[in-house]
């Protein structure tokens, strides 16, 4: 349930039942449709769901949909003048790595530029800005990171990412947020793009030979809790930096194995690899993960293992029986 006026140290009072404002970005992708669907049957949540093209969300949005172009200042400007937000949780970006590295210009725009133009239009309505980020804006060289440890990227995405960190930070905003995360997985309808889980998943069950990389390690996140994450942040106007991800750690080996322990498959056919083999354009870090001590003291924040994170996924295949 959320409620909008705020007390001096930022929480909400229990009293007003004003539905709040908030608009969503990138409301197609994988976190953008969870979000979508905790929020839109709230009655004390006035939902904007934005994206660039329709609305593809299985339960159409109607009026509750706008298309909108990040990357178009001005469009940006109409949309943020016609709903007045109240929140603004902006997960739309380009976050294919390597694809970020072959074409920077294109990183740049969607990511930094479409940031700078979000922060300006939410500036003038005094918006709650909740940003989110990644873990790739650390060198992976000292992971698990806190929210206090220095950034220090290796690839143009991660840069793009911790400048658009700072465009938040640096802005006249009077309430903002960064949620960083890592790996997220989940099932949506009509995805761009796939994700490491449901990769694993379908490669195993091709039973052809597979290269994993085994010096990587990461903390995965269930789609649904990252969205849980950035409600709980808007629900208590909560500001700063803070720490969303899975409560489990694993190289990416490890993960594909579990992957397949879970769904019963043959994880023979998995073979470990280095990262410096593969001649991908963009540098990975080695080892992140997140402390997130600081979103469940602050925050309620509670992830699902990866175990139980599975589970709802498999739910949500089509033809699951659960």
């Amino acid at each position: 349930m959320i409620r909008t006026d705020r007390i001096p140290d930022g929480s909400l009072l229990k009293d007003d039942l004003r539905a709040m404002r908030i608009l969503i970005t990138g409301s197609n992708g994988l976190l953008g449709q969870k979000l979508v669907d905790a929020l839109r049957d709230d009655p004390l949540v006035d939902l904007l769901a934005t994206s660039r093209g329709g609305d593809r969300s299985p339960d159409p949005l109607g009026s509750r949909y706008a298309p909108m172009d990040i990357t178009d200042q001005a469009e940006v400007a109409d949309v943020f003048d016609a709903f007045k937000p109240d929140v603004v949780v902006h997960t739309a970006a380009m976050t294919n790595v390597d694809a970020c590295e072959l074409d920077p210009t294109a990183c740049h725009l969607q990511n930094v530029v479409a940031t700078d133009h979000l922060v300006r239009a939410a500036e003038r309505w005094d918006s709650h800005f909740i940003h989110l980020s990644t873990d790739f804006i650390f060198d992976g060289h000292a992971g698990p990171y806190s929210e206090e440890d220095a950034p220090a990227p290796l690839s143009i995405y991660g840069h793009s990412k911790l400048e658009a960190e700072r465009i938040v930070t640096d802005s006249c905003l009077s309430r903002w947020a960064i949620a960083r995360t890592i790996i997220v997985y989940g099932v949506a309808p009509g995805l761009s793009r796939s994700n490491v889980v449901l990769w694993a998943k379908g490669a195993l069950e091709k039973g052809q030979p597979i290269k994993v990389v085994d010096d990587q390690w990461r903390m995965p996140t269930l789609a649904e809790d990252l969205a849980s994450g950035c409600i709980r942040i808007a629900e208590r106007g909560a500001t700063g930096i803070y720490h969303l991800c899975g409560p489990d750690g694993m190289s990416i080996l490890e993960l594909v194995q579990r992957v397949g322990a879970f769904f019963h498959l043959d994880t023979s056919v998995v073979s470990p690899v280095k990262s410096d083999t593969l001649g991908q354009p963009a540098k990975r870090p080695p080892r992140t993960g997140f402390i997130i001590d600081k979103a469940r003291k602050d925050l309620g924040f509670a992830p699902r293992g990866f175990e139980q994170g599975l589970e709802v996924l498999r739910a949500q295949l089509p033809g699951s029986r659960m």
